[in-house]
């Protein structure tokens, strides 16, 4: 990437975390490990992206998955007022998410637990799923069984967003009987390369009326 780019992407970063009146930058795997992936938030250009899609309205209940210090919730929150629910499950990231919501703009739409993704039983009113890379395949797999029991406790339409997603994380979703492949958002050129991984993948869980 260019000098320029990379500057022009830095500022954009502090402008969103100013305006919303949060901190979420910098990576952290300091308990990062073979199956829990380091904090990384998703970049703003991306998520600006997603929110403009029309795939989140204010009536939807989002869930983010390895939520870190709250970057998508915060987002998701002011720019769509939505509701959104973060998991995370490292005490001191946690810490720092609570801290953000005490000053947040839209931080009385959000809520955070510290907690296993994969013990979280998913309450019936989310319907929308947030993913970036943050848990191995062997969790993905307990994660995902705990997002159908839930649709079918209450089925209901349901859409899962997957952004930098690995060919082991595509293999293993396209499998799934109940998931289908919806669309996907490419986001190449917001970083000025062409890495096939910039995308957001779109999956719906077969919903039947």
């Amino acid at each position: 990437m260019s000098r320029a780019f990379n500057l022009r992407m830095r500022n954009n970063e502090k402008v969103w975390d100013e305006l919303i009146k949060v901190k979420t930058t910098g990576r952290d795997d300091s308990r990062s490990d073979q199956y829990r992936y380091p904090y990384e938030p998703t970049p703003y250009l991306v998520l600006e992206r997603l929110a403009n899609s029309g795939l989140l309205r204010k009536k939807d209940v989002i869930l983010d998955y390895g939520c870190g210090k709250g970057r998508v919730d915060f987002f998701f929150s002011y720019q769509t007022r939505a509701k959104t629910i973060g998991l995370e499950y490292d005490e001191r990231i946690y810490a720092a998410a609570i801290d953000n919501q005490k000053t947040a703009m839209s931080g009385g739409r959000v809520s955070f637990l510290m907690q296993n993704a994969e013990d979280y039983a998913v309450p019936s009113e989310v319907n929308r799923f947030y993913f970036f890379n943050p848990f191995s395949i062997e969790i993905l797999r307990k994660v995902m069984a705990r997002i159908i029991d839930s649709y079918y406790l209450e089925p209901r339409k349901m859409l899962l967003f997957f952004y930098y997603p690995s060919d082991e994380y595509i293999s293993y979703l396209m499998s799934i009987d109940e998931l289908e492949f919806m669309d996907e958002i490419d986001c190449r050129d917001l970083f000025n390369e062409d890495n096939q991984r910039e995308r957001i993948m779109i999956f719906q869980i077969l919903f039947y009326e």
